[in-house]
């Protein structure tokens, strides 16, 4: 065998070795460490002279590892869509968010999830938004349809009242995303906010990938830096208040008050010192203690919280006339620190139950809230933070 024969036997082997060797590394999650690779099956490569930026070439994918993920259960109504199934959506990447519209972890999510709508539904992604309640007035749908609105989302919204999808994914947090390939395998799972550049390249790789299956071609999927508007950035290093319930259902502390929960009573509430301890609630007035909120019947009330953090919301509804007075400063009207849903005189308007914004400072640090309520009827659920 002479000098050229042998230089191309050996190239031939050297090829052979070099496709043996990509196939053993793409299938095999140990040894795959990039976002879905570990343990989340991403198996699509970057290819620099690919006008996506994403290899197309297909490759045989083990996906015993993975779950399939759960048909859509229990779902009492429909939002920007018409009764929609998992298995119905096969063939598309799904992004399945399990959200309730007054949860600030959620809300914070929002612009991506409306930004990756409009990029990539007409690449093959669909979102479907589980709205899976906290509290009872989340499951009205008129309540659910203007929060849709608010926010402008225009992807498919299902009301899953009764946390039947919920518990078929076996989901325990506000927020969550599952990404489910277009064969109906779970590939991502996120909880909470943040990881959003993760989670966009999940979504693209899942895309390419399916354009590699299906034999579709599919443009501008190109990774472009990650700029949503209005989205907000928290570092919740920095936040030493922990979100706080009113209802006695849902209350990790106790009240400052030495009267402390009485479920289902009408308890007349007293702030005897005027050094609150910090992280916790301090009530005045005639107050019912409802199972998740609590529900002002006197004639005036007044809320007061020492915390620690940057901005502060209240998830609240009912009737009365709110004002906020934040650090001590009556005049609200040159007031930089007074919340997005606080008027220049320092008042609330109560106008639905929602989450409200009333103090967003420019730094993190300790702070005080007083919020005084006339009239019966005025309901407040959580005290949040950002």
């Amino acid at each position: 065998m002479n000098k050229d024969n042998i230089s191309a036997l050996l190239t031939g082997v050297g090829v052979v070795a070099l496709i043996v060797g990509f196939a053993i590394y793409f299938n095999n999650p140990e040894l795959n460490k990039s976002p879905l690779g570990d343990g989340n099956g991403q198996l699509i490569t970057s290819d620099p002279n690919s006008k996506d930026g994403i290899s197309n070439v297909k490759l045989s994918i083990d996906k015993s590892q993975f779950k399939k993920a759960p048909e859509f259960s229990g779902i009492t109504s429909y939002i920007n869509t018409n009764e929609t199934k998992l298995s119905e959506l096969r063939g598309k990447v799904v992004l399945v968010d399990f959200w309730t519209y007054s949860c600030i972890n959620c809300i914070r999510t929002i612009p991506y999830l409306v930004e990756w709508n409009h990029k990539y539904s007409d690449k093959g992604l669909v979102i479907v938004g589980m709205h899976s309640p906290e509290f009872e007035f989340e499951k009205n749908i008129d309540n659910v349809k203007q929060a849709v609105t608010r926010f402008g989302i225009k992807y498919p919204v299902l009301l899953d009242n009764d946390h039947k999808t919920w518990n078929a994914f076996q989901n325990s947090y506000w927020p969550r995303k599952y990404l489910v390939d277009s064969e109906g395998y779970i590939r991502y799972d996120h909880i909470g906010e943040g990881g959003y550049v993760e989670t966009e390249n999940a979504i693209r790789n899942l895309l390419a990938e399916r354009s590699s299956q299906q034999g579709i071609e599919i443009s501008n999927l190109n990774q472009t830096k990650l700029n949503v508007p209005g989205a907000a950035s928290v570092d919740f290093n920095q936040i030493k208040t922990p979100e706080l319930y009113f209802g006695y259902q849902y209350a990790r502390d106790q009240l400052g008050n030495i009267e402390g929960f009485n479920p289902e009573k009408a308890v007349n509430y007293t702030i005897t010192d005027s050094n609150l301890k910090p992280n916790l609630i301090y009530l005045q007035g005639l107050w019912k203690n409802n199972p998740d909120s609590m529900e002002l019947v006197g004639p005036e009330g007044k809320i007061m919280l020492a915390y620690s953090a940057k901005s502060i919301n209240i998830v609240a509804g009912g009737k009365g006339e709110v004002a906020v007075n934040e650090d001590g400063k009556d005049n609200q009207t040159n007031n930089p620190s007074k919340g997005n849903d606080v008027n220049t005189e320092g008042k609330l308007s109560i106008d639905g139950q929602r989450l409200y914004n009333i103090a967003d400072h420019t730094n993190y640090g300790n702070h005080h809230i007083e919020i005084n309520a006339k009239g019966p009827g005025f309901k407040i659920y959580t005290f949040t933070f950002g």
